[in-house]
């Protein structure tokens, strides 16, 4: 296993848990497989198209009940962002937790910085037997940052030119000489 995505065969771990070997879960299973290669959190829709390119017709419920299925055996993880669509990983069975993109939606993996899970005590259990905290870090990633920046900074150029028009100091015009475009 490497960088906690499984690398055993599809089949392998749906029999490891108990579950019918089918071409829909196969599919869903390696093609989660594969998006987590390249550290992809991936939402239902564009599972369900991969899934139709590889097999043909798939109806979206039937990725649904894979999903279903492969998360509830704890083979696959579900991440739900509130305002954003849910997203699946095959990352299981390690202390991670994840960055969110407000603007676009980018989910980034982050391990954990403290420790062994749960990572994180509430301040009162009341009665609970905790085991897992699930901790979402919100913000820009760096292309949307970058991209807040610079319309921050166009929209300074332009609320200075509309200040200095209010005040009698219209912008200056370019001036043109003849024979000059």
């Amino acid at each position: 296993m490497s960088d906690g995505y499984m690398s055993d065969s599809a089949t392998t771990r749906l029999r490891a848990v108990g579950l019918r070997v089918t071409k829909p879960r196969i599919a869903v299973l390696e093609l989660l497989d594969t998006a987590g290669s390249s550290h992809e959190h991936v939402t239902v829709a564009d599972l369900a198209d991969r899934v139709r390119n590889r097999l043909g017709s798939v109806s979206t419920q039937a990725v649904y009940d894979c999903l279903e299925a492969l998360t509830s055996a704890g083979i696959v993880r579900r991440i739900e962002p509130a305002g954003h669509p849910t997203r699946y990983e095959t990352r299981v069975g390690d202390n991670h937790h994840h960055l969110i993109c407000r603007a676009c939606g980018l989910t980034t993996d982050v391990d954990c910085a403290v420790g062994a899970a749960p990572c994180l005590e509430p301040s009162s259990h009341a009665g609970y037997v905790v085991d897992e905290a699930e901790v979402i870090f919100w913000g820009l990633c760096p292309t949307c940052a970058a991209d807040r920046r610079a319309a921050d900074r166009r929209a300074a150029e332009r609320g200075a030119a509309d200040r200095g028009a209010a005040e009698g100091h219209p912008e200056p015009q370019p001036t043109y000489t003849k024979g000059q475009p």
